[in-house]
């Protein structure tokens, strides 16, 4: 066996154990997911922050309503009451108060912020209003729609001394079926799907939770107020301090969109910028698998092409190693397809041409993915809900102006 062959086998390893981790991945989320969390009801005060009317943004309000717990607080937080999500929030909570379990239900104006995010201002100015009795915090975006259980399955890991935060994630589910939109639900499904019972998981503040004693004791009300980013500022301190980040698949929620190719590069320089100052590593690793992965298809497939036109005796085991890159990561999208199939099952119809386009496309959106890395590279400001930031560092954010 020349040495070719070793090479090969070399770079094809690392592509078959990443299947295999994903593979866990899956039957990790779904034995997880079946399971009911009804032992552990801390006193609990769900935290939404807003900013503008999302998509369903009155279907995803309701069902912060209507969560099945009974021990639990429910406050929405805003920067101004000229948002419009002031009025619509005072609205429905006359209309939906009555019939929820919600034990006190409040809508906070907290100002702007100066030196964090809004997002991050809201929140810290909601923790310094907590009673004593509040054992956690938990977090939900507005732009998602919670299942009744939500609540009682993403307290439910807290009961562990180890724990440090618990949290699910989000599940882009296109609103309209164009080419931007199923870009973006594609791309942000591979992600989804390394989360599982790993050290790499990262939390994720639209949904995720955390008891308020493991929040002081990490310095967080210190973090925070010079923050950008709540989850990965927050991931790092718990990981510093060798807590867990634990993933909890009930807790992976549906987020409906519809983008364009301008607001999706928008979004997914954003993203990825916020993580490279606040979490170098997590870019890193994201940077180098999403080159393995693009290289190792269509760099392997090139020499394939190199194969046949030079080297007709070892032209078929050439092609072989493009084709085992290929059906793996086709195997990755089926996947994680099948295992949001199982979680959230009431968006089945909704998420067919998704499916369809993860699956027979995931080759040109790897090589998306890795020119939204590349692009994060350059700059450190970013225009987040209509305000500008620069990312001065991992704890220090500079409010650059407002826009309207």
């Amino acid at each position: 066996m020349t040495w070719y062959y070793y090479t090969a086998l070399l770079i094809i390893l690392p592509e078959l154990l990443f299947v295999v981790q994903i593979y866990n991945n899956y039957r990790y989320a779904l034995s997880k997911s079946k399971r009911r969390r009804t032992g552990y009801r801390p006193r609990t005060v769900l935290l939404v922050p807003c900013k503008g009317l999302d998509s369903n943004f009155e279907r995803n309000v309701k069902s912060f309503f209507e969560q099945d717990y009974e021990n639990y607080l429910l406050w929405f937080v805003v920067g101004d009451k000229s948002d419009p999500a002031y009025e619509a929030l005072c609205r429905l909570k006359e209309q939906l108060s009555s019939t929820s379990k919600a034990q006190d239900i409040q809508i906070h104006v907290a100002g702007q912020g100066q030196s964090c995010s809004q997002k991050v201002y809201n929140l810290l100015y909601c923790y310094e209003r907590l009673d004593n009795d509040v054992e956690v915090m938990a977090f939900a975006d507005s732009d998602i729609c919670l299942r009744r259980d939500w609540l009682g399955h993403i307290v439910y890991p807290l009961r562990q001394a180890k724990t440090g935060v618990a949290s699910g994630y989000r599940w882009f589910v296109p609103s309209r079926n164009n080419l931007a939109s199923l870009a973006l639900s594609a791309m942000n499904a591979k992600v989804a799907q390394l989360l599982g019972n790993t050290r790499f998981n990262q939390a994720w503040g639209g949904s995720m939770a955390i008891r308020v004693a493991v929040f002081r004791n990490l310095g967080l009300d210190k973090i925070w107020p010079k923050a950008l980013s709540d989850d990965l500022s927050l991931s790092r301190a718990v990981k510093k301090a060798g807590l867990k980040v634990v993933f909890v698949p009930a807790c992976l929620v549906a987020s409906h969109e519809e983008t364009t190719w301008p607001k999706l590069f928008e979004f997914g320089r954003r993203q990825l910028l916020i993580t490279r100052v606040n979490y170098p590593k997590t870019w890193w690793i994201g940077f180098l698998s999403t080159l393995y992965t693009v290289l190792g298809l269509w760099g392997t497939a090139a020499m394939a092409v190199y194969a046949v036109t030079t080297d007709k005796g070892n032209a078929a085991f050439f092609i072989a190693v493009p084709v085992v890159f290929f059906v793996s990561q086709m195997v990755r999208a089926i996947t994680r397809q099948k295992m949001i199939a199982q979680l959230l099952q009431e968006e089945i119809d909704r998420m067919k041409v998704a499916c369809m386009g993860d699956i027979f496309l995931f080759w040109l959106w790897s090589l998306l993915f890795l020119v939204l890395i590349v692009s994060s590279t350059i700059g450190r400001t970013i225009t987040w809900r209509r305000i500008r930031y620069k990312l001065a560092g991992p704890n220090k954010t500079i409010v650059l102006g407002r826009e309207g």
